[in-house]
Formats: C-alpha cells, sequence, structure tokens
C-alpha cells in the first residue's frame, strides 16, 4: 500500500456520514432485450460521504488540519464506518499443527452466499479478543494492527478452529486533491463534497 498514516478520521466528524460497498459491473444489452453483467471487481470498495457530518466551526478547522497533512489524495488513512465496524464469532481458519499466522477477516452470508472481507486494520481498543475452539485466550498470541495478522507463538493444533472478535477501520483516502470549504454566514461553514475511497 502507498502513503499510509495510522491516523483515524475524526470521529465525531465520521458519525452522520453516509456511504458503504461499491462493485463495478458493465451491463450489454442484447437486441433481444436479455442482459449480460460482467463483474470488474471480485470484492467490494467501499465509498464514503462525510460532508453532512460537518457540523460546527471547530469541526472544520479540524477537517482542514487532517486534509493538509494527509496532502489531498497523497496518504491514506483510517475511518471508522459507523454502519460496519464490529466482527463476532469470526472464523479465521482450523489449525494444521504448524500455522502460526492467521488474517483477520469477516464473512458476510445471504442465502447460500458467503463472502469474505480481509480486515487489514483492526482497532487497538480493547476489543479484539481470540478464541480457540470456543476458548478464550488471554496470551500465546500477538497482533498486527496495521495488517491485521494474528500471529501465535505456538502454531494451534492440527484441527483447532481460530476465531475472533474485534472492530475495526477501512483504509481509505480523500477523492480529491482540492479544498472546497465554503462560509455560509457569519460564523458558519461547511464543505459540501467530501469524498473518501477505500484503499485496496
Amino acid at each position: 500500500m502507498p502513503a499510509f498514516d495510522e491516523i483515524q478520521f475524526p470521529a465525531d466528524i465520521s458519525y452522520g456520514s453516509r456511504g458503504g460497498p461499491e462493485y463495478s459491473t458493465d451491463i450489454v444489452e442484447m437486441f433481444s432485450g436479455k442482459e449480460q453483467r460482467n463483474i470488474n471487481w471480485s470484492q467490494a470498495r467501499a465509498r464514503y460521504s462525510v460532508s453532512h457530518g460537518v457540523k460546527t466551526p471547530a469541526q472544520l478547522d479540524e477537517l482542514i488540519a487532517f486534509f493538509r497533512a494527509r496532502q489531498g489524495r497523497a496518504i491514506g488513512f483510517r475511518f471508522k464506518d459507523w454502519t460496519d465496524y464490529q466482527a463476532a464469532g469470526q472464523n479465521l481458519g482450523t489449525g494444521t499443527g504448524a500455522q502460526t499466522a492467521f488474517q483477520l477477516v469477516k464473512k458476510y452470508t445471504s442465502g447460500t452466499a458467503t463472502v469474505t472481507r480481509t480486515i487489514t486494520k483492526p482497532v487497538n481498543n480493547g476489543s479484539l479478543k481470540i478464541y480457540l475452539n470456543a476458548v478464550l485466550q488471554s496470551s500465546g498470541y500477538s497482533v498486527d494492527y496495521t495488517t491485521g495478522i494474528v500471529t501465535f507463538s505456538a502454531a494451534p493444533g492440527a484441527g483447532v478452529i481460530v476465531t475472533a472478535d474485534f472492530e475495526f477501520d477501512v483504509p481509505v483516502r480523500f477523492d480529491t486533491d482540492h479544498l472546497d470549504p465554503s462560509i455560509d454566514d457569519f460564523g458558519t461553514r461547511s464543505w459540501e463534497s467530501i469524498t473518501l475511497v477505500e484503499l485496496k
């Protein structure tokens, strides 16, 4: 991943934001009226709008400073998606007796379809819990909060189910290099269009 700051976008501004997963699909309409749909991305990429999350002059000042420090689109950062930031009982894999590293993931199931999302930015706030065969582990592992990889000091035994609970951020960047706030009234300022896109 290119330049990235392990800092979270101001949570009081992100609260009230809009957005979520986005896919890319080309649709070709046939002469018969039937469609052919071509999937361009194997995984969703999130897109957010946080413009209406700016409610006070102090928040706008904080946002301007954050934007300058990230140099527009140049440097990525963490973002809390208030609609999807928690995971519980997520199956990370099954022990082999040799494997020590397991990637955090979140699985989304609808009917018979399950989509697995790789989680690279867990939050270091005490929410992360690791279980072996449903038994909570108080030690014996470490977590890289910049990659989402859990590493055990001793490999879980063959057939042991590794699961986790955690909160996570989304790695994003600004989708603009242009700072465009406005002064709406005396003491009142806003920024009408602030789009963030997920980094892969």
